[in-house]
């Protein structure tokens, strides 16, 4: 048996094709989950929207600070693993569950690889710079995503033999899921024109803890709403953050400005993909645009994703409102994105070099 470890909605997409290429070439799959997405909008509709089975295990861990949530899937995780004893364990992205599961099975002996390995921003205040360096140091397999993670492994001094790029396996399950997701119309829904709206996600803590840099974020945000609606999926944190800051008027009232609770994968797919631009700091929605041939504007001040700028559809504007509102003018000008094109092997069939890697791997007794 193998297993993949997940916690996080990142996670479950990432898990979904790697689950249905196992099953394809006949190997026992389970998933396990850690627990830390647990109320239904982060969690269960994921696993129903993505096709994905009933995990063997539901850790429980819930929230907490990092500290807290790492140690409590650790010690979930040890139980199960050592009960279970798997062939294999696959952990993905770069969340604590993430972690968790990778110092468990390295102190257990387990073989085990990492699904997007070799990504990193350099900022080190991220939680998730510091999950991603650890588990790479910590596994056996490394499978990478694109060339700019190969050179990030081999400058840190990994061999060339622990590294194998498969392409990015979030593309295998927007290329499965697309024309299920088109057919929910959710723009239409909405009241919205195709191709005349843009979409948003907030949710790190270096934009919404700070009610300084969430009330800069919010006041381009509204001026942008002013040429056309902005679709906003409010992440609970950052709704949490926004009230506490004194910024929930700004969330309801911004004339243009269309809030909702999180929504699942297909309903969201079907509005990100008729999208006209997209404004977000997360990871895997630059990944998603970039494919989608849809302008990103990455609130962040730096990514670990780069190729989504060198060669996608992403431009770093920070929190700075004059930028995002100069970037996002562009855009909605059709002014940005010349020499936009799909990285090498990000094709949809990622999740098939995954299971050939790792058995090859287990069959070699490497």
């Amino acid at each position: 048996m193998i297993i993949t470890v997940v916690g996080a909605r990142p996670n479950f997409v990432k898990a979904a094709p790697i689950h249905s290429a196992f099953l394809k070439a006949g190997v026992q799959h389970e998933i396990c989950h850690t627990g830390q997405h647990y109320d239904d909008a982060m969690a269960r509709v994921f696993f129903e929207d993505l096709g994905m089975p009933k995990p063997v295990v539901d850790l429980g861990v819930g929230s907490g600070t990092h500290a807290e949530q790492t140690a409590a899937a650790m010690i979930g995780l040890e139980r199960f693993l050592t009960a279970q004893r798997p062939r294999a364990v696959l952990v993905v992205g770069d969340v604590n569950s993430t972690l968790a599961a990778s110092l468990v099975t390295a102190k257990l002996g387990i073989y085990t690889a990492h699904v997007e390995a070799g990504l990193r921003s350099g900022d080190w205040s991220m939680p998730e710079e510091v999950n991603r360096v650890v588990t790479d140091t910590l596994v056996d397999l490394l499978l990478t995503p694109s060339e700019d993670a190969d050179r990030n492994l081999l400058a840190e001094g990994f061999s060339r033999d622990s590294i194998v790029q498969v392409g990015n396996v979030m593309i295998d399950a927007l290329q499965q899921h697309l024309p299920a997701a088109k057919k929910l119309q959710m723009p239409e829904r909405l009241g919205l024109r195709t191709g005349r709206y843009a979409v948003m996600t907030l949710h790190r803590p270096s934009n919404v803890d700070d009610p300084a840099v969430l009330g800069r974020i919010l006041g381009a945000v509204a001026r942008i709403a002013s040429r056309v609606p902005v679709v906003f999926p409010v992440h609970p944190r950052t709704r949490a953050q926004a009230s506490s800051a004194g910024l929930g008027d700004r969330l309801e009232k911004t004339a243009g400005l269309i809030t909702m609770q999180p929504l699942g994968y297909l309903e969201f797919l079907s509005l990100t993909s008729a999208a006209q631009i997209v404004l977000t700091d997360s990871g895997g929605l630059q990944e998603e645009s970039t494919v989608l041939g849809i302008p990103c504007l990455t609130l962040r001040e730096n990514t670990e994703r780069p190729v989504t700028i060198t060669e996608g559809t992403s431009v770093l504007v920070g929190s700075d409102p004059e930028k995002i509102e100069l970037e996002a003018n562009r855009a909605l000008d059709g002014e940005s994105g010349a020499g936009r094109r799909v990285p090498r092997l990000w094709d949809g069939h990622a999740s098939g070099r995954i299971v050939d890697a790792v058995l090859a791997r287990l069959t070699d007794g490497k």
